[in-house]
């Protein structure tokens, strides 16, 4: 049996394959989940995995999970990145997920999601702010991150993209260097991510999901700004897509 776990985000698409065979691989979502939907399920074929066969099932999760329209299930994107969180630090945690559309923080304990919070329908606490921001500045967000490390904290106040843009534009105009720029800029997602995060009870464990988890200088930010350590984690942009499919392989076990 082979279980995919399938996670729809508005800006990547995580597919983790866990039984007989062990696969990972990011798609850009672009502007058609379906479209993508295809392709990931062409790509899997070409790993020798075919979501149509009786030996496979697919959870799919995520802002596009409905477009799956070859999924066995269709689960909420807390209940997978709870499950795939808790795999990951291999116990009870709280998981903070920058996604590219929102950010979740998700408390597990005994298991089980005992509670949860996700921002307002703002990008300005996620990733697609810095997706913006290090396109203004001409920069991928790895640069944007090397860049911010070597700079001093300038104030991006708005707390509103499009006015953080203008905030930025005006420092470009000013002669600021990009370095401090994008010290301010990350530290704004930071600063908005633990005003999220604190209005829950963390716990002892923390870790960092999504597209920046890979990030020591993000997690660092964070840990401080919170004054409690929070983990990167390698494999933390696939949590969501890893929950999907271990749940999954749960789903099918429960049948037997």
């Amino acid at each position: 049996m082979n279980y995919v776990g399938i996670d729809i985000g508005s800006t990547a698409s995580k597919v983790v394959v866990e039984g007989d065979k062990k696969e990972h691989f990011v798609l850009p979502t672009g502007w058609s989940s379906k479209e993508t939907c295809e392709k990931i399920k062409n790509k899997l074929l070409e790993m020798g995995v075919d979501v149509t066969s009786d030996d496979t099932k697919v959870v799919a999760t995520g802002y596009g999970r409905i477009a799956v329209d070859f999924a066995d299930h269709v689960i909420t994107e807390i209940t997978c990145h709870a499950r795939g969180g808790r795999e990951l630090a291999g116990g009870d945690c709280s998981i903070i997920d920058v996604g590219g559309q929102d950010t979740k923080v998700i408390v597990v304990q005994n298991g089980m999601v005992a509670d949860f919070q996700m921002n307002d329908k703002c990008s300005a606490g996620t990733g697609k702010f810095l997706e913006i921001m290090a396109n203004r500045l001409g920069v991928t967000i790895n640069e944007l991150f090397d860049m911010a490390a070597a700079g001093e904290v300038i104030p991006i106040s708005s707390l509103c993209t499009v006015f953080a843009e203008s905030e930025v534009i005006n420092y470009i105009g000013e002669g600021k260097k990009r370095e401090d720029i994008a010290a301010g800029v990350v530290d704004s997602v930071a600063n908005k991510v633990v005003q999220l995060a604190q209005k829950k009870e963390l716990g002892d464990r923390v870790i960092l999901t999504g597209g920046l988890s890979h990030s020591i200088y993000f997690t660092g930010i964070l840990s401080d700004k919170l004054d409690q350590k929070v983990e990167s984690e390698e494999f933390g942009r696939f949590a969501g897509a890893y929950g999907a499919a271990l749940l999954a392989r749960e789903k099918k076990d429960k049948r037997r």
